[in-house]
């Protein structure tokens, strides 16, 4: 059974602010996965932060998983709006959120998967449902031991994702806590 990882849009945003999408893409290694809303939101991202393109165009998530049956819609909106405070009058907000949660815990397929988010409450309210969940630095430390990148690079990285003012759950001050 692959073990699946699901970044959501913070994070996609995060390594494509700094250029170096290359880096996830590596790490996860053809075992990239996102919802459509989170395929969607990239998509709108994409207008405004420049190298999100690159993700969206790759392919390399695999096509968007479709939440599509009746039951499925609605039980993601019920998960929308009391997990994580989505409005009827703002129908996609926290819809990735939301999509991907569903997903990891209802479908068979991607029960063992990796739920990758910065986003604090989503992070924390996944660990509390025994979903496993990771964040930017996680992903890096991953990097670190495939040698995808170096751990002096991906603390450069990561200072460099936290100038470019995008939100990670925490930041490393020195590249031996990169090394696992």
């Amino acid at each position: 059974m692959t073990l699946w990882w699901f970044p959501d849009n913070t994070v996609l945003c995060s390594y494509a602010a700094v250029r170096r999408v290359d880096v996830l893409e590596k790490t996860l290694a053809s075992r990239g996965r996102w919802t459509e809303a989170v395929a969607y939101e990239a998509g709108r991202s994409a207008q405004v932060v420049p190298g999100l393109d690159e993700i969206v165009r790759g392919g390399w998530l695999g096509d968007p998983i479709e939440i599509d049956h009746i039951h499925e819609i609605r039980a993601v909106d019920v998960i929308r709006r009391t997990v994580f405070g989505g409005q009827a009058t703002e129908p996609r907000k926290h819809l990735g959120e939301a999509q991907t949660l569903y997903v990891l815990q209802n479908r068979a397929e991607f029960r063992s998967s990796i739920w990758v988010t910065d986003d604090r409450e989503a992070h924390a309210y996944a660990k509390r449902q025994g979903v496993m969940t990771k964040d930017t630095v996680d992903v890096m430390r991953h990097a670190v031991a495939d040698a995808v990148v170096t751990a002096e690079e991906g603390l450069r990285l990561l200072h460099a994702m936290a100038a470019a003012d995008r939100s990670l759950l925490s930041l490393p001050r020195r590249p031996e806590e990169l090394r696992r």
